[in-house]
Protein backbone atom coordinates (compact mmCIF):
# COMPACT_ATOMS: atom_id res chain seq x y z
CA UNK A 1 0.00 0.00 0.00
CA UNK A 2 1.57 3.61 -1.23
CA UNK A 3 0.77 6.65 1.14
CA UNK A 4 -0.63 9.73 -0.58
CA UNK A 5 -0.05 13.25 0.52
CA UNK A 6 -3.00 15.47 -0.11
CA UNK A 7 -1.49 18.67 0.24
CA UNK A 8 -2.63 22.62 0.25
CA UNK A 9 -0.57 25.52 -0.03
CA UNK A 10 -2.82 27.69 2.48
CA UNK A 11 -3.20 27.14 6.19
CA UNK A 12 -7.20 25.97 7.05
CA UNK A 13 -9.18 28.70 5.60
CA UNK A 14 -12.30 27.58 5.70
CA UNK A 15 -13.63 30.65 2.98
CA UNK A 16 -10.61 29.21 0.41
CA UNK A 17 -10.02 25.88 -1.33
CA UNK A 18 -8.97 24.39 1.79
CA UNK A 19 -8.16 20.61 1.88
CA UNK A 20 -11.90 19.73 2.83
CA UNK A 21 -12.60 20.71 -0.57
CA UNK A 22 -11.22 17.87 -2.13
CA UNK A 23 -12.76 15.31 -0.03
CA UNK A 24 -14.11 13.45 -3.01
CA UNK A 25 -10.83 13.29 -3.98
CA UNK A 26 -9.35 11.74 -1.04
CA UNK A 27 -12.56 9.59 -0.77
CA UNK A 28 -11.87 8.31 -4.71
CA UNK A 29 -8.65 7.11 -3.61
CA UNK A 30 -9.29 5.65 -0.45
CA UNK A 31 -11.33 3.43 -2.67
CA UNK A 32 -9.00 2.24 -5.12
CA UNK A 33 -7.95 -1.50 -5.03
CA UNK A 34 -4.64 -3.03 -6.07
CA UNK A 35 -4.23 -6.42 -8.07
CA UNK A 36 -5.27 -8.47 -5.47
CA UNK A 37 -8.18 -6.59 -4.25
CA UNK A 38 -6.51 -4.74 -1.18
CA UNK A 39 -6.66 -1.07 -0.95
CA UNK A 40 -3.83 0.45 -2.78
CA UNK A 41 -3.50 3.58 -0.92
CA UNK A 42 -3.82 5.54 2.43
CA UNK A 43 -4.82 8.81 2.14
CA UNK A 44 -3.44 12.00 4.28
CA UNK A 45 -4.98 15.32 3.41
CA UNK A 46 -4.07 18.24 5.41
CA UNK A 47 -3.68 22.04 4.85
CA UNK A 48 0.07 23.79 5.55
CA UNK A 49 0.63 25.06 8.56
CA UNK A 50 1.36 28.59 9.52
CA UNK A 51 2.52 30.79 5.97
CA UNK A 52 6.50 32.13 6.88
CA UNK A 53 8.09 29.49 8.47
CA UNK A 54 8.71 25.93 6.67
CA UNK A 55 6.02 23.26 7.40
CA UNK A 56 7.34 20.74 9.54
CA UNK A 57 5.99 18.31 6.82
CA UNK A 58 6.61 19.41 3.32
CA UNK A 59 10.00 20.98 4.56
CA UNK A 60 11.27 17.11 5.60
CA UNK A 61 8.73 15.15 3.03
CA UNK A 62 11.90 13.10 1.73
CA UNK A 63 12.36 11.99 5.15
CA UNK A 64 8.48 11.09 5.46
CA UNK A 65 6.82 7.38 4.52
CA UNK A 66 5.33 9.04 1.95
CA UNK A 67 5.48 7.70 -1.83
CA UNK A 68 3.32 10.40 -3.67
CA UNK A 69 2.71 14.55 -3.15
CA UNK A 70 -0.73 15.69 -4.73
CA UNK A 71 0.32 19.77 -4.28
CA UNK A 72 -2.68 21.86 -4.69
CA UNK A 73 -1.10 25.46 -4.60
CA UNK A 74 -4.13 27.41 -3.88
CA UNK A 75 -1.52 30.36 -2.74
CA UNK A 76 -1.42 33.86 -4.00
CA UNK A 77 2.81 33.38 -4.09
CA UNK A 78 3.54 32.67 -0.08
CA UNK A 79 2.44 28.94 0.10
CA UNK A 80 5.79 27.29 -0.07
CA UNK A 81 9.34 28.45 1.92
CA UNK A 82 12.69 27.65 0.33
CA UNK A 83 12.61 24.87 2.81
CA UNK A 84 9.30 23.81 1.86
CA UNK A 85 10.73 23.63 -1.96
CA UNK A 86 13.93 22.04 -1.03
CA UNK A 87 12.10 19.18 1.05
CA UNK A 88 10.11 18.10 -1.93
CA UNK A 89 12.96 18.47 -4.36
CA UNK A 90 14.23 15.93 -2.25
CA UNK A 91 11.28 13.58 -1.97
CA UNK A 92 11.12 13.79 -5.98
CA UNK A 93 15.24 13.23 -6.23
CA UNK A 94 14.79 10.13 -4.37
CA UNK A 95 11.85 8.69 -6.62
CA UNK A 96 8.96 9.89 -4.64
CA UNK A 97 6.22 11.01 -7.14
CA UNK A 98 4.74 14.25 -7.82
CA UNK A 99 1.42 15.79 -9.08
CA UNK A 100 1.93 19.58 -9.15
CA UNK A 101 -0.99 21.84 -10.02
CA UNK A 102 -2.34 25.66 -9.61
CA UNK A 103 -4.58 28.13 -11.26
CA UNK A 104 -4.65 30.99 -13.56
CA UNK A 105 -2.67 34.17 -13.43
CA UNK A 106 -0.21 34.32 -10.20
CA UNK A 107 -1.95 31.55 -7.83
CA UNK A 108 0.14 29.11 -7.08
CA UNK A 109 3.39 30.52 -7.83
CA UNK A 110 5.09 29.30 -4.72
CA UNK A 111 5.77 26.28 -7.15
CA UNK A 112 8.83 27.80 -9.32
CA UNK A 113 11.07 26.85 -7.24
CA UNK A 114 10.38 22.95 -7.56
CA UNK A 115 13.18 21.04 -9.00
CA UNK A 116 12.53 20.66 -12.53
CA UNK A 117 8.25 20.40 -12.42
CA UNK A 118 8.00 23.85 -11.32
CA UNK A 119 9.76 24.97 -14.69
CA UNK A 120 6.64 23.42 -15.96
CA UNK A 121 4.04 26.13 -14.73
CA UNK A 122 3.92 29.37 -16.41
CA UNK A 123 2.15 32.45 -14.14
CA UNK A 124 1.90 35.93 -15.11
CA UNK A 125 4.93 37.60 -13.02
CA UNK A 126 7.00 33.97 -12.66
CA UNK A 127 8.28 31.78 -15.20
CA UNK A 128 5.94 33.49 -17.77
CA UNK A 129 5.32 31.33 -21.25
CA UNK A 130 8.16 31.84 -23.36
CA UNK A 131 5.74 31.57 -26.31
CA UNK A 132 4.87 35.60 -26.70
CA UNK A 133 2.05 34.78 -28.51
CA UNK A 134 -0.02 32.77 -25.25
CA UNK A 135 0.59 36.03 -23.79
CA UNK A 136 -3.01 37.63 -24.38
CA UNK A 137 -6.21 37.62 -22.19
CA UNK A 138 -8.39 34.46 -22.64
CA UNK A 139 -10.91 34.30 -20.58
CA UNK A 140 -13.34 37.33 -21.13
CA UNK A 141 -15.79 36.31 -18.47
CA UNK A 142 -13.88 36.93 -15.33
CA UNK A 143 -11.83 40.20 -16.81
CA UNK A 144 -10.24 41.41 -13.21
CA UNK A 145 -7.97 37.62 -14.29
CA UNK A 146 -5.45 38.44 -16.42
CA UNK A 147 -3.16 35.54 -18.25
CA UNK A 148 -2.98 32.97 -18.31
CA UNK A 149 -6.90 32.27 -17.75
CA UNK A 150 -7.41 29.71 -20.42
CA UNK A 151 -11.47 29.49 -20.52
CA UNK A 152 -12.57 25.70 -21.20
CA UNK A 153 -15.99 26.31 -19.30
CA UNK A 154 -18.31 26.93 -16.35
CA UNK A 155 -17.53 25.43 -12.91
CA UNK A 156 -19.42 22.39 -12.82
CA UNK A 157 -19.45 21.89 -16.93
CA UNK A 158 -16.97 19.24 -18.33
CA UNK A 159 -15.03 19.96 -21.40
CA UNK A 160 -13.71 17.70 -24.04
CA UNK A 161 -9.58 17.14 -23.79
CA UNK A 162 -7.09 15.26 -26.49
CA UNK A 163 -4.01 13.27 -26.17
CA UNK A 164 -0.83 15.13 -27.43
CA UNK A 165 1.18 12.66 -29.26
CA UNK A 166 1.96 9.02 -28.37
CA UNK A 167 -0.84 7.94 -25.53
CA UNK A 168 0.56 8.30 -22.20
CA UNK A 169 -0.36 5.37 -19.65
CA UNK A 170 -2.26 8.29 -17.72
CA UNK A 171 -4.52 8.68 -20.43
CA UNK A 172 -5.24 5.18 -21.46
CA UNK A 173 -9.29 4.64 -20.81
CA UNK A 174 -10.43 1.25 -22.16
CA UNK A 175 -14.11 2.33 -21.20
CA UNK A 176 -14.27 5.53 -23.54
CA UNK A 177 -15.27 5.09 -27.14
CA UNK A 178 -11.82 6.09 -28.64
CA UNK A 179 -9.50 4.18 -25.85
CA UNK A 180 -8.21 7.17 -24.22
CA UNK A 181 -9.31 10.06 -21.73
CA UNK A 182 -12.15 12.24 -23.48
CA UNK A 183 -13.38 14.63 -20.35
CA UNK A 184 -11.98 16.61 -17.59
CA UNK A 185 -14.28 18.83 -15.21
CA UNK A 186 -14.12 22.69 -17.32
CA UNK A 187 -12.53 26.07 -15.57
CA UNK A 188 -13.26 29.82 -16.48
CA UNK A 189 -9.85 30.48 -15.84
CA UNK A 190 -6.94 27.57 -16.79
CA UNK A 191 -3.31 28.20 -15.93
CA UNK A 192 -0.46 27.92 -18.44
CA UNK A 193 2.19 24.46 -18.55
CA UNK A 194 4.15 23.38 -20.85
CA UNK A 195 7.37 20.83 -20.78
CA UNK A 196 10.42 22.44 -19.90
CA UNK A 197 12.97 22.38 -23.18
CA UNK A 198 16.03 21.73 -20.74
CA UNK A 199 14.16 18.51 -19.46
CA UNK A 200 13.95 15.54 -21.81
CA UNK A 201 12.33 13.70 -19.42
CA UNK A 202 8.84 16.20 -20.06
CA UNK A 203 6.63 16.29 -22.67
CA UNK A 204 3.10 17.98 -22.96
CA UNK A 205 0.53 15.16 -22.83
CA UNK A 206 -2.83 16.47 -22.70
CA UNK A 207 -4.71 19.41 -23.79
CA UNK A 208 -7.77 21.60 -23.88
CA UNK A 209 -9.14 24.33 -25.82
CA UNK A 210 -10.67 27.35 -25.18
CA UNK A 211 -14.70 28.09 -25.73
CA UNK A 212 -13.26 32.02 -25.96
CA UNK A 213 -10.62 31.92 -28.54
CA UNK A 214 -10.74 28.55 -29.69
CA UNK A 215 -7.34 28.46 -28.70
CA UNK A 216 -5.83 25.38 -27.86
CA UNK A 217 -3.92 25.11 -24.22
CA UNK A 218 -1.82 22.73 -22.55
CA UNK A 219 -3.72 20.87 -19.80
CA UNK A 220 -0.90 18.32 -18.18
CA UNK A 221 2.84 17.50 -18.65
CA UNK A 222 4.55 14.52 -17.72
CA UNK A 223 7.71 13.79 -16.12
CA UNK A 224 9.22 10.33 -16.68
CA UNK A 225 11.56 9.00 -14.06
CA UNK A 226 15.16 9.18 -14.02
CA UNK A 227 18.50 9.52 -12.21
CA UNK A 228 16.80 13.00 -11.47
CA UNK A 229 14.34 11.91 -9.67
CA UNK A 230 10.82 9.84 -10.16
CA UNK A 231 7.69 10.26 -11.76
CA UNK A 232 5.88 13.48 -11.86
CA UNK A 233 2.54 15.50 -13.47
CA UNK A 234 2.32 19.10 -14.06
CA UNK A 235 -1.68 20.47 -14.07
CA UNK A 236 -3.19 23.59 -15.69
CA UNK A 237 -5.45 23.68 -12.61
CA UNK A 238 -6.39 22.64 -9.18
CA UNK A 239 -10.19 22.68 -10.33
CA UNK A 240 -9.65 19.45 -12.25
CA UNK A 241 -9.79 17.57 -8.83
CA UNK A 242 -12.05 20.07 -6.34
CA UNK A 243 -15.17 18.68 -4.72
CA UNK A 244 -16.90 21.91 -6.58
CA UNK A 245 -16.06 21.09 -10.12
CA UNK A 246 -17.33 17.60 -9.91
CA UNK A 247 -20.30 18.03 -7.92
CA UNK A 248 -21.38 22.01 -7.48
CA UNK A 249 -23.78 21.02 -4.84
CA UNK A 250 -20.85 20.74 -2.46
CA UNK A 251 -19.88 24.74 -2.73
CA UNK A 252 -17.36 26.90 -2.97
CA UNK A 253 -15.48 29.79 -1.47
CA UNK A 254 -17.69 32.88 -1.29
CA UNK A 255 -15.35 34.86 -3.91
CA UNK A 256 -16.45 32.98 -6.74
CA UNK A 257 -18.03 34.80 -8.97
CA UNK A 258 -19.01 32.98 -11.94
CA UNK A 259 -22.56 30.96 -12.19
CA UNK A 260 -21.79 27.57 -12.46
CA UNK A 261 -23.15 24.75 -15.01
CA UNK A 262 -24.60 21.48 -14.55
CA UNK A 263 -22.83 19.47 -17.61
CA UNK A 264 -21.44 17.23 -14.99
CA UNK A 265 -24.52 16.26 -13.59
CA UNK A 266 -26.35 15.67 -17.10
CA UNK A 267 -23.30 14.07 -18.33
CA UNK A 268 -22.56 10.80 -15.94
CA UNK A 269 -19.60 9.67 -18.45
CA UNK A 270 -17.63 12.73 -17.59
CA UNK A 271 -17.05 12.44 -13.95
CA UNK A 272 -16.06 8.57 -15.08
CA UNK A 273 -13.80 9.85 -17.37
CA UNK A 274 -12.20 12.47 -14.54
CA UNK A 275 -12.02 9.76 -12.12
CA UNK A 276 -10.08 7.59 -14.64
CA UNK A 277 -7.66 9.94 -14.94
CA UNK A 278 -7.55 10.30 -11.35
CA UNK A 279 -6.91 6.48 -10.78
CA UNK A 280 -4.44 6.25 -13.66
CA UNK A 281 -1.92 9.36 -12.34
CA UNK A 282 -2.21 7.70 -9.02
CA UNK A 283 -1.54 4.35 -10.10
CA UNK A 284 1.28 5.35 -12.71
CA UNK A 285 3.15 7.81 -10.18
CA UNK A 286 3.21 4.85 -7.87
CA UNK A 287 5.53 2.79 -10.66
CA UNK A 288 2.78 0.68 -12.30
CA UNK A 289 1.20 1.89 -15.42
Amino acid sequence: MQHILLQTTIEGDRDDWHIGRFGHLKAFLEGLRDENGDPAFRVTARDRDPVGQPDPVLSTLHESDYQQLWLFAVDVGNGLTAEDCAGISRFRRLGGGLLVTRDHMDLGSSICSLAGVGAAHHFHSHNPDPDATRHRIDDDVTTDISWPNYHSGANGDYQRVEAVGDVHPVLRDPESAGGTIAFLPSHPHEGAVGAPPEDPTSRVILKGCSQCTGRDFNIAVAFEASENGGRAIAESTFHHFADYNWDVAAGCPSFVSEAPGDGLLQFPEALRSTKRYVQNIAFWLTGRA
